[in-house]
């Protein structure tokens, strides 16, 4: 196994080789190369991720982050079936060393690009790589390799290796008739930040939902901070997933794709009904959000399209331009499940049933008090320490003579 250590880190520059594409088939996504031909590699492995009842989103994220490996096993010269740990160490220090390349040049954002809002206090994506994107990056080449080398094909060793502790040998003592356990993390995975959730306060809330231009974008907002539930999951709701009476919606959770009601606030359906009315109705399986096309595509009238998350994402976008920050949907997110977990009459595993949680130590991290929600109570101490203190009695009153003659005793003496 060698170790490259003379490679320059700085001077890698990865091609403009291949790209993912939409493929109508088995597999949602492939990657091809510049004769627009599937990399066979990726496809078997991704053939075998859409059988495990993996969602098109996740086969999506797996094929950009395999054509990105692809395009730096070329920049190094180095055969996807023959690549060692060296490889994917200088992978990692690339995608830490690096920037990502932009279409187009930046403009507004330039000036704000890894600063920090006032008025959200969150950070404004640059283009460097975030620590979960290479962290996601190893588990997808990890899981490649392991899946080609069971089968006898690619490496004998997978490249991504496992962070070996105090120089033990993994599975050393294992018992034969007991299954493996997982050996550890993974060797070059940067330290993932803990991240504190937030909620938005209700002022900046109600400055938020007050540039929402149409009530469609009301409604969606509205639920999202009612429900909890995320942008892709509101975005596929269909008028059968709507109970007026009851005041529920039905979304598909995430990754398992599992039908699930959730109740949502009177307001958001009041918003919800007038968007409805606006459309003119929504049948059973037609999209709730939908958004007016000016000129269709064929050149006929212009007509009603489904409502997509780039669309959502620039409504947003708009009002962060307006108002000065940088809010996304996932904040509405946050802003339910702490507002929820501050009320004594949810328990936790409320909260976790609402939020789709499989696990409840992911519902915990909500638990951890916001650090704004804490700065105002103790500026509500801060407030209530500043009234002036009520001294008993009239400072200016003088002492009588027989309290002195009992304190210090008769004159004279």
């Amino acid at each position: 196994m060698s170790d490259n250590c003379d490679r320059v880190i700085d001077l890698i520059d990865l091609p403009e080789w291949g790209r993912v594409v939409p493929m109508v088939g088995v597999e949602p996504f492939c990657v091809v190369d510049e004769a627009d031909r599937p990399v066979e590699p990726v496809r078997r492995f991704l053939r075998d991720l859409v059988a495990q009842g993996c969602s098109a989103a996740t086969i999506r994220s797996y094929a950009f982050a395999l054509l990105r490996w692809w395009r730096f096993l070329r920049a190094v010269e180095v055969e996807w079936s023959k690549a060692c740990p060296a490889e994917a160490r200088d992978f990692v220090l690339w995608l830490q060393r690096t920037s990502k390349r932009r279409r187009l040049p930046r403009t507004d954002s330039a000036m704000t690009a890894g600063t920090v809002n006032p008025i959200t206090r969150k950070r404004f994506q640059d283009d460097s790589y975030m620590v979960a994107t290479i962290r996601h990056s190893n588990a997808v080449v990890r899981s490649f390799y392991v899946f080609w080398i069971e089968r006898g094909e690619g490496p004998l060793v997978n490249p991504v290796v496992l962070a070996r502790g105090r120089g033990r040998r993994p599975h050393a003592h294992h018992n034969p008739s007991e299954s493996f356990r997982p050996e550890g993390r993974l060797r070059y995975n940067p330290p993932a930040p803990k991240r504190r959730p937030r909620a938005m306060p209700d002022e900046l809330w109600e400055q938020l939902f007050t540039a929402m231009r149409s009530d469609r974008d009301r409604a969606i907002l509205a639920l999202a901070v009612s429900t909890g539930a995320r942008a892709g999951e509101l975005l596929g709701m269909r008028g059968v997933d709507l109970d007026w009476g009851d005041q529920l919606i039905q979304v598909r959770r995430k990754g398992t794709r599992a039908p699930q009601w959730l109740p949502a606030s009177p307001e958001a359906f009041v918003w919800l009904r007038l968007h409805v009315e606006e459309i003119g109705g929504v049948g059973a399986d037609a999209p709730v959000w939908q958004t007016l096309r000016r000129r269709a595509r064929d050149g006929g009238l212009p007509g009603r399209v489904p409502l997509n998350y780039e669309a959502l994402r620039a409504v947003l976008r708009r009002a962060n331009g307006l108002l000065g920050t940088n809010w996304t949907m996932h904040d509405l997110r946050h802003t339910c499940a702490l507002r929820m977990i501050r009320d004594a009459r949810l328990s936790l595993r409320d909260v976790q049933t609402i939020l789709g949680h499989a696990h409840l130590t992911t519902t915990e991290t909500y638990l951890v008090e916001d650090d704004l929600e804490v700065i105002r109570r103790v500026r509500d101490y801060l407030a209530g320490r500043d009234e002036p203190l009520t001294l008993p009695g009239d400072a200016t009153t003088p002492y009588r003579a027989e309290d002195l003659t009992v304190l210090f005793g008769p004159a004279g003496r």
